[in-house]
């Protein structure tokens, strides 16, 4: 979020400021409600990292170019 999220709170809490304190104090909720989907994509990313190293395997191998 860093320093424009931090700009926008001060911004909305100068012009509502109910509602800038009912975020505040929504963000831990949906952070914590957001977690196990960070979770899953961070699962799913890496399974699809593994298949990749899997499929290219034989050609490193065999001594092909890396694609970095």
């Amino acid at each position: 979020m860093g320093f424009v999220g931090l700009l926008f709170w001060l911004v909305l809490f100068v012009l509502c400021w109910p509602l800038a304190l009912l975020a505040l104090v929504m963000w831990p909720i949906v952070w914590l409600l957001t977690l196990p989907f960070r979770l899953i994509g961070l699962s799913v990313e890496a399974v699809f990292a593994l298949l990749k190293a899997i499929l290219f395997l034989p050609a490193r191998m065999l001594g092909g170019r890396d694609s970095r």
